[in-house]
């Protein structure tokens, strides 16, 4: 399938400079990129593959000055990071609107619903009572437990599985390996030593145009909904336990837990391996650093945080600072306190 440089300019809202038949139909690299390829350029480091480059037609920033000819055919735009990611999603949601129909063999239940032009892959597994809305794609594997709702758009790549129950709304993308609406980690210990389990009869809510990457665990709620409200994005191997509330457009990392009953406000920013105790509040705009430990709630919003426990971004700063002239301070302090006692000594002779 091949593009224009005419139709892209249209697609971004950007203005042709070369040859707008100039065609393209693959995506490069700037500084890899070869005839037929497009491009992009937004980082000052890769200017100097502008002019060597072999692709097509390149996405420029308007500002961008041209210090030598050009032999590409150049598309500007306001912002040519946001130019070229909106046209990549725009080819995926062409390329993904021709998956349409069942494979076999899967299981459909016979009292599920399907919306319109959805796509099951092989080996799929859709139980009693599900609903799923129109244009919804699930790849190989996917397993979709009892009165579970998929909204529309939605696409479940390989080996995602939903549990019974769990709610999701509409443009959701989930990546493979993630696991939706396991049971939440609830043990009551008992007067012999033992754990007795407690049921988790709630489940897990995911809001519209929410991304989930590969292998993270949302858990079900113990009672209620484990909540990710709309526009968060989670990246790959995230534990999120039971009744956490994320909110909304907030982003986390890989690596990180979210432990039980948290609440995580909106546009939240946490970074790759943050750990939070259950039960605390993270107030809207808060930047957690990574490796940080949460231990106690965050009241103040738009403040960054550091280190375990987790606290003041820039206090965090100058006590790491400090630790690193510890030693020198150390022996500083020693040389000190031998010269007072060599002053007291003296005084003391002095007073005899």
């Amino acid at each position: 399938m091949q593009f224009t440089a005419a139709q892209i300019a249209l697609m971004i809202n950007g203005k042709v400079e070369g040859n707008p038949s100039a065609a393209v139909a693959a995506f490069g690299k700037i500084e890899e990129a070869t005839a037929g390829q497009l491009s992009f350029l937004s980082n000052p480091k890769y200017e100097e593959w502008l002019y060597q480059t072999g692709a097509s037609i390149i996405i420029i920033n308007e500002t961008q000055e041209l210090k030598q000819p050009v032999s590409s055919t150049l598309i500007r735009v306001a912002d040519a990071y946001s130019a070229f990611a909106t046209l990549l999603s725009k080819y995926q949601e062409i390329m993904t609107q021709q998956l349409v129909g069942i494979q076999e063999p899967s299981y459909i239940a016979k009292t599920a619903k399907l919306g319109e032009d959805i796509f099951v892959a092989a080996f799929c597994h859709i139980g009693e009572n599900v609903k799923i809305g129109n244009r919804v794609k699930l790849y190989p594997g996917v397993v979709i437990g009892d009165g579970s709702i998929i909204g529309d758009g939605c696409i479940l790549h390989a080996g995602v599985k939903i549990y019974h129950n769990c709610i999701l709304g509409s443009r959701i993308i989930i990546h493979a390996g993630t696991v939706i609406g396991g049971d939440g980690f609830g043990f009551a210990p008992q007067a012999d030593g033992s754990y007795q389990k407690i049921p988790q009869i709630g489940n897990v809510i995911i809001e519209d145009d929410v991304e989930i990457g590969s292998n993270t665990t949302i858990d079900r709620a113990t009672m209620g909904s484990t909540i990710i409200h709309k526009g968060s994005k989670l990246d790959n191997l995230i534990q999120i336990a039971h009744n956490v509330e994320i909110g909304s457009n907030t982003v986390i990392a890989a690596q990180a837990g979210i432990s039980g009953s948290a609440k995580v406000g909106n546009g939240v920013m946490i970074g790759g391996q943050v750990g939070t105790a259950g039960h605390i509040v993270i107030a809207d705009g808060s930047k957690i650093a990574g490796q940080a430990g949460v231990t106690k709630s965050i009241k103040i919003p738009n403040r960054s945080h550091n280190g375990t426990p987790a606290f003041d971004f820039s206090s965090s700063l100058r006590i790491q600072a400090l630790t690193r002239n510890l030693p020198e301070m150390e022996k500083r302090i020693k040389e000190l306190e031998k010269n007072i006692q060599q002053l007291l000594s003296e005084k003391q002779q002095s007073n005899a």
